[in-house]
């Protein structure tokens, strides 16, 4: 079996690079994203020239036709284990298009004020949630932080990135393996209400975590930045 570097590592890579010269305010959202390209690429970083899949990877791979049920089962246990978090509105369960599921949490009830450490009623919850993706390790788990727009944009896009760092390290220390976990920060650049009302700018502070089934013979996709 012959194998050779892809070559979305290099192309991944010049978007990086390039994206470092212009002044896009979005700029770090992109530069993320294009780190998850490469980290995807990294991890599942050669191919066989006869089938097309990834060697190498991390954790097994879904055949095509049984995604859905897959992740239907996971939604089922996460929806299970995580009732009460969603009849509080402290959670929500999202399943997107491509059979990604995305659950948002509050960051009201899982950050104090301009910090980035857990609070330790939150850590039951996200306990149940490392359990269960624990369970299903043919997944790989994105977690993005988000905040409002008070405060220095700067200020603000490192706060997302070491709130989404602690979910993760978290997550981690539960048994969840490092190299399912990508993290990134994207600030105040993708709100979900306008940040001119108080409650706009609640729900735009909030982690959101990513978890994306890993696909045989496309890999390397559920490594790459959840763009939604």
């Amino acid at each position: 079996m012959k194998t050779h570097t892809l070559p979305a590592l290099i192309a991944a890579m010049s978007l990086i690079l390039g994206g470092c010269v212009t002044d896009d305010p979005h700029q770090r959202a992109k530069t993320g994203a294009a780190i998850g390209a490469v980290t995807g690429a990294v991890i599942g970083h050669q191919i066989d020239h006869d089938s097309g899949r990834y060697v190498g990877a991390v954790v097994g791979a879904i055949a095509g036709g049984g995604v859905g049920h897959y992740m239907d089962k996971q939604q089922a246990e996460f929806e299970e284990e995580l009732k009460a978090e969603q009849d509080a509105h402290q959670l929500e369960i999202e399943r997107l298009k491509d059979d990604t599921l995305k659950l948002t949490v509050d960051s009201e009830v899982s950050f104090d004020f301009d910090r980035s450490d857990i609070k330790p009623a939150f850590r039951p919850s996200l306990q149940k949630l490392a359990a269960v993706i624990n369970k299903y390790d043919r997944t790989v788990v994105h977690v993005i932080g988000h905040t409002d727009s008070t405060g220095p944009a700067d200020y603000n896009q490192r706060l997302s990135e070491r709130r989404a760092d602690s979910v993760a390290s978290y997550l981690s220390g539960q048994g969840v393996s490092r190299a399912r976990l990508h993290t990134e920060g994207r600030g105040e650049y993708e709100p979900r209400d306008s940040n001119a009302t108080e409650a706009g700018r609640q729900l735009n502070r909030r982690v959101e975590i990513f978890i994306k089934p890993v696909v045989e013979g496309q890999e390397y996709r559920a490594h790459e930045s959840p763009q939604y």
